[in-house]
């Protein structure tokens, strides 16, 4: 096993998802670039007239790929762990796993955050999963993140959390 979530072979993944920026969602940013690269087309005549387009474009296409590389995985290896994004939590430090839904985000995004936790949210994705500690070195209460399948999820994070700590 390697020691990155983007590496692993699927063999060792147990669950595994990208929360990648859905296809409804491309057309805002590429429309609003293809505008700036009008206004800057505009204001400087001088340039060629495909420039600012290109730059623009590719621009937004990029940063849009880059908010969806986030990848949730669990492993199920000699020592089974979460990675969210390219942190990762050994499963036998997890307490309780509560799903969060969509009704309930904005309460627990806002009041209810404690601001030592690690919070991996994507506004595009619906529901969430609060994950709590037990880890006495860790200052961190719990992790919060998003995720398409909630319920699976913490399926298999109580059942794995349950199993390695006993």
């Amino acid at each position: 096993m390697t020691n990155n979530a983007h590496t692993r072979t699927k063999a060792d993944l147990r669950h595994s998802e990208r929360l990648f920026v859905p296809l409804w969602h491309w057309p805002l940013p590429l429309i609003a670039a293809a505008l700036l690269a009008a206004q800057v087309h505009y204001g400087y005549p001088s340039l060629p007239v495909w420039l600012p387009y290109v730059v623009f474009l590719v621009l937004a296409v990029a940063v849009t790929l880059v908010l969806g590389r986030t990848r949730i995985a669990v492993n199920g290896t000699d020592e089974p762990r979460l990675w969210v994004g390219d942190a990762n939590l050994p499963l036998r430090y997890i307490a309780a796993v509560d799903v969060v839904s969509h009704k309930d985000k904005r309460q627990a995004l806002g009041p209810e955050l404690d601001p030592a936790a690690f919070c991996v949210h994507k506004p595009w994705i619906r529901t969430m999963v609060r994950v709590y500690l037990d880890d006495p070195e860790d200052p961190t209460p719990y992790w919060i993140f998003s995720t398409r399948h909630p319920e699976r999820l913490a399926t298999l994070l109580s059942n794995d959390g349950d199993d390695t700590s006993r």
